[in-house]
């Protein structure tokens, strides 16, 4: 028999789906009903990600490879728990829980079936840093985007319904593209299970191997589309700033499931053998030129939802240069500069319609223009007494503060702590694997050029919002919607109070993930369930 904490690899896609079918038999009229489930379906699968964190964070109570229907890899289908994946579960069921929680003051209201729209994205997500081979990969990216699809037009408005289309369009691109490159994988290698791939790819013969690389590119194009990889990314600030605040808070964690998946599939299938660095470069240099395009974005952004958009795009680029230096120091100071960024940028999406709730929709333009022109009137500074700002002002001038500071890396939040651990590793070294030293200091600019324009950005618009505003309204906020917030912010000052115990997790990860034979041996070895038998009735048993 399995111990029952062995079942918890698989509760995270279960419960989801259950909850999400239970809330369709619910009418759309019991709003207060169909909100209470979700929000205990998703503490639920919180406590469950915290407890499989826990888990892979000591010594390992389980196996961490469960065989659905009972099948051996790699005939069946294997979900792989590692650090990874629980830190990206943990990551993830902390944004849902924030998420629904805003969503409660009146978005999940304003159309119909919300919440099984949003416990399908749960299940598509979690599924996808679960799944053991390409196939159910690709099946679980689908349940994520047609989820994602129906959440971001949800609500009215016609820039939502014309950056929802588009989302829409570009992302079936993006399916036809998973699709042929997983084509190509199974034509060539005869397998889809990523444990059996790693196995055969070092035995490929040259044409072959050829063929199995072109197979990755194309899959590789899938998911640097949802990462949001220059030139492909001039959808996402358009789409992500259409949202509604508890959706566009959510989307934040999915571009860094293509992430996950680039960087489980590179260290799993080119981190040694022929093959070894496939596609480095690539993500170097477009890591490169997405941090440059997303930090003219922050730049060049007034409205708020577009500055966040941008943001999206200058952690992306971030990652995918790490990702292509291929370093192992470097990419644990990125994972934490991942969980970091992903709780401040869906904190600030959030935080972005409280402070925009006061401000009439024409304030931004208004406020350039008097910048640059003036208003033609002289301040009334007879009165020495000056204006007290509101406490609801001041407390989301606050948290406006603190993400100013995240995003741009500044002392002493966990921002700076893992800008400053990555930076620090590359001038470590000087050269990093077979980048040229030149190279490095280019890519240690960037980071610091990106950081200084977020923080232009974001004093500039904390000045316009919080001390130049126009109409000088204090916007209603609804507790239910500020905690979140906090509740986020706070857990990135945990990561600062508790930099070294994330550090050493990171890297005992990095170290894990640099290693594949551990993954390809747990899938391997996993055993199936020994049948029991029939039930036979002991002697002596039965009638009298």
């Amino acid at each position: 028999m399995l111990d029952w904490s062995h079942h918890l690899i698989i509760t995270p896609i279960l419960l989801p789906m259950a909850t999400a079918a239970l809330l369709l038999f619910i009418d759309e009229r019991s709003r207060t009903i169909k909100a209470l489930v979700s929000l205990v379906a998703v503490v639920i699968l919180l406590a469950n990600a915290a407890m499989l964190f826990a888990i892979e964070s000591g010594p390992n109570a389980f196996e961490n490879v469960y065989l659905l229907g009972n099948w051996s890899a790699p005939f069946g289908i294997v979900l792989v728990v590692d650090g990874l994946s629980a830190m990206m579960l943990l990551l993830t069921s902390i944004l849902a829980l924030a998420a629904l929680v805003f969503s409660l003051a009146k978005w999940h209201a304003v159309g119909a079936h919300f919440h099984s729209l949003f416990q399908l994205l749960l299940a598509g997500v979690n599924g996808a840093l679960l799944t053991g081979d390409l196939f159910n990969l690709f099946v679980f990216f689908e349940v994520m985007l047609a989820a994602s699809y129906g959440l971001l037009l949800h609500g009215t408005g016609t820039l939502r319904v014309k950056a929802g289309l588009h989302y829409i369009a570009i992302n079936l691109v993006a399916a036809l593209f998973f699709l042929i490159g997983v084509s190509l994988v199974y034509g060539t290698a005869g397998t889809l299970n990523m444990a059996d791939l790693a196995m055969r790819m070092p035995e490929m013969e040259p044409d072959r191997l050829i063929l199995m690389e072109a197979g990755a590119a194309v899959l590789g194009v899938a998911f640097l589309i949802k990462v949001g990889m220059w030139p492909l990314c001039f959808w996402l600030p358009t789409a992500y700033s259409a949202a509604s605040a508890p959706v566009a808070g959510m989307f934040a964690i999915l571009s860094k499931v293509g992430i996950y998946v680039i960087l489980r599939l590179t260290m799993l299938l080119f981190g040694d053998g022929p093959s070894a660095g496939f596609g480095a470069e690539v993500l170097l240099i477009g890591g490169a030129a997405t941090l440059v395009f997303g930090t003219i974005g922050v730049l060049a952004s007034q409205a708020l939802g577009r500055l966040a958009g941008y943001s999206v795009l200058v952690s992306s680029g971030t990652l995918l240069m790490v990702l292509g230096i291929n370093d192992g120091v470097v990419s644990s100071g990125a994972l934490l500069y991942l969980v970091s960024s992903t709780l401040t940028i869906s904190a600030f999406f959030m935080l972005i319609e409280l402070v925009e709730r006061g401000q009439d929709a024409g304030a931004n333009v208004l406020a350039v223009t008097m910048e640059a022109y003036g208003d033609g009137e002289e301040a009334d500074i007879e009165d020495g007494n000056g204006t007290a700002m509101p406490g609801t002002m001041a407390i989301l001038g606050i948290c406006f503060a603190a993400c100013g500071i995240l995003l741009s890396g500044l002392p002493p939040l966990s921002g700076f702590i893992s800008k400053f651990a990555m930076l620090s590793a590359m001038m470590g070294t000087g050269s990093i694997g077979t980048t040229p030293d030149a190279a490095v200091w280019v890519l240690i600019v960037l980071v610091i050029l990106s950081g200084l324009a977020a923080l232009i950005s974001m004093t500039r618009a904390g000045i316009r919002t919080f001390w130049g505003s126009i109409e000088g309204a204090v916007p209603r906020v609804l507790v239910v919607e500020l905690v979140p917030v906090m509740i986020l912010l706070l857990l990135t000052l945990v990561l600062t109070i508790e930099a070294g115990p994330a550090m050493t997790y990171m890297d005992t990860t990095i170290r894990s993930l640099a290693d594949p034979s551990a993954y390809i041996d747990a899938v391997r070895n996993a055993d199936v369930v020994a049948d029991q038998g029939p039930v036979t009735v002991e002697e002596g048993a039965g009638e009298p």
